[in-house]
């Protein structure tokens, strides 16, 4: 397979790469050779299984000695992030992100999560890792071109290895957040616009509320995932303090995500309730209005029905009588339309 064109791969593919000296001498060779690869030395192996087959997944393990516990849990789905420790590898499990963009504004808002998120397990073994994917919506060609690039890096050892795949999904969740951000920023804009359509602004709080529960499932155990990489890596093979300023700087921005996760869903929450009252200040204003026409259309009535008395009063019965009680309900009528607004009630 490409390193640029991971996003091609289809179920049941497999992918295998071995390195020395952190240049690829090998690629696309049989599952059946990767125990052999695995145990030359100074040799680091690669394999991808995107959507196995069961059986060859079983097959592989039992091959490689891998605990039957993790390859369950590589291939059931709903498995939380997290590293565990076994005694002949290290598993993983992580998700990688993707956020919809919404190319058309005026288009009418769903309340679909635009949220896509990508399972992928990695047995960490002493001179190899093999990753298995949920899907082929995951681009593993990001990761493949951030160890290419780095030689001297990959001869460091798996760690390297390691390193790259979460790097490369630490960024994605960046990436995804700050579609978000930019989203809640688009909103806060429509919220505040003189024409607030309040129906499409409830959908889409509730839209990004329903994405950013979503995201923080994945990256807030992001923090224990790495700090057991860090704890176990020198238990499986020799541990090169050279990747230690790695490891810390992805630690670093795993935290950076999750302060920002949650800085947004403060946001969204904060959005929301400026919402709620956003929409009574505009019902107060709507019945203010109503009053304020409603003591404007009460003179003319109130005019007429006094008029309407089978009493003598000035102008009964005259053509002036009809004169005064119209110039008496255009003079109250147009002081208090005055008079509201001046008060803003209309």
């Amino acid at each position: 397979m490409d390193t640029s064109t991971g996003s091609t791969a289809r179920a049941g593919q497999i992918t295998t790469r071995r390195w020395e000296d952190g240049k690829v001498v090998e690629e696309d060779f049989p599952l059946h050779a990767v125990s052999e690869h695995l145990g030359r030395d100074g040799s680091l192996v690669w394999v991808d299984l995107c959507e196995p087959d069961h059986s060859e997944l079983l097959s592989l393990a039992h091959e490689l000695g891998l605990d039957p516990h993790a390859v369950e849990d590589a291939i059931t789905s709903g498995e939380r992030p997290k590293a565990t420790r076994h005694a002949k590898h290290t598993f993983l499990t992580v998700y990688a992100t993707d956020l919809d963009v919404d190319d058309d504004p005026t288009a009418p808002v769903g309340r679909e999560s635009r949220l896509h998120t990508s399972r992928i397990s990695a047995f960490v073994l002493p001179n190899g890792i093999i990753t298995v994917r949920g899907s082929a919506h995951f681009d593993m060609g990001p990761v493949l071109e951030r160890w290419n690039d780095d030689p001297e890096l990959l001869c460091l050892g798996v760690g390297a290895l390691v390193h790259g795949l979460l790097d490369t999904v630490v960024d994605g969740h960046f990436e995804t957040i700050q579609r978000l951000d930019d989203a809640i920023e688009g909103l806060e804009d429509q919220l505040f616009g003189e024409h607030g359509q309040t129906h499409a602004v409830q959908v889409r709080t509730y839209r990004l509320r329903k994405e950013l529960v979503e995201l923080r499932r994945v990256v807030l155990p992001m923090r224990d995932v790495v700090n057991a990489v860090l704890r176990h890596r020198g238990e499986l093979s020799e541990r090169h303090t050279e990747l230690d300023g790695f490891y810390d700087d992805l630690y670093d921005h795993v935290l950076r995500a999750s302060e920002w996760t949650e800085s947004l869903r403060d946001m969204i929450t904060t959005i929301f309730e400026t919402n709620l009252s956003l929409q009574d200040a505009r019902l107060n204003t709507v019945m203010k209005k109503l009053t304020g026409w409603a003591a404007i259309i009460a003179v003319p009535t109130a005019v007429t029905g006094w008029f309407g008395q089978n009493v003598p009063y000035p102008g009964f019965g005259q053509p002036s009588g009809v004169l005064l009680s119209t110039v008496i309900i255009a003079g109250i009528g147009g002081l208090l339309y005055v008079v509201f607004r001046r008060k803003g009630w209309i």
